[in-house]
């Protein structure tokens, strides 16, 4: 498995016009980085009730199937990373008030909590990844990009 390949000046880059320069990396890697997804998800991306969380998760999943039907998988790939994003970030909110993991003073792991609202909007999260990552259609499609422009065989581009 290829790494994420932070060297790119993704500011620049449009990679629904170049998607062989997008490499899935490991899980969240570059959400917030690969244009023109970034720009399009990230609006509806919320979690700070089940009800938003809902309504956010379903509407990232609507531009997945919408990605899905233009044959764009990085598209795809990108709201994938963005339903799994909701899912980890309410995780850390539902086990730590502010969303603040670490001491600032000395690093430490802060006290943990359990706000069930922030579980709940995990859990919404969760559930509307778990539907996208195992879409048939997606993961025969990851395959094929890996494959085709992640692979060793692959020539290294820049």
């Amino acid at each position: 498995m290829k790494k994420f390949d932070y060297s790119l000046n993704y500011d620049e880059l449009d990679l629904r016009k170049q998607p062989e320069l997008y490499t899935v990396g490991r899980g969240e890697q570059g959400v917030l980085m690969v244009e023109p997804y970034k720009s399009e998800i990230l609006p509806h991306w919320r979690f700070k009730t089940p009800e938003i969380a809902t309504e956010s998760s379903q509407k990232i999943y609507e531009l997945f199937l919408e990605y899905k039907k233009k044959d764009d998988f990085v598209g795809m790939d990108m709201a994938r990373k963005f339903l799994q994003m909701g899912y980890t970030r309410a995780r850390r909110y539902t086990n730590h008030k502010g969303g603040r993991k670490y001491s600032k003073e000395d690093g430490s792991i802060l006290p943990y909590q359990n706000d069930k609202v922030k579980a709940e909007a995990a859990a919404i999260f969760k559930a509307q990844w778990e539907i996208a990552k195992t879409d048939v259609d997606y993961v025969r499609m990851k395959k094929e990009h890996r494959e085709k422009h992640e692979s060793e065989n692959t020539q290294e581009h820049g």
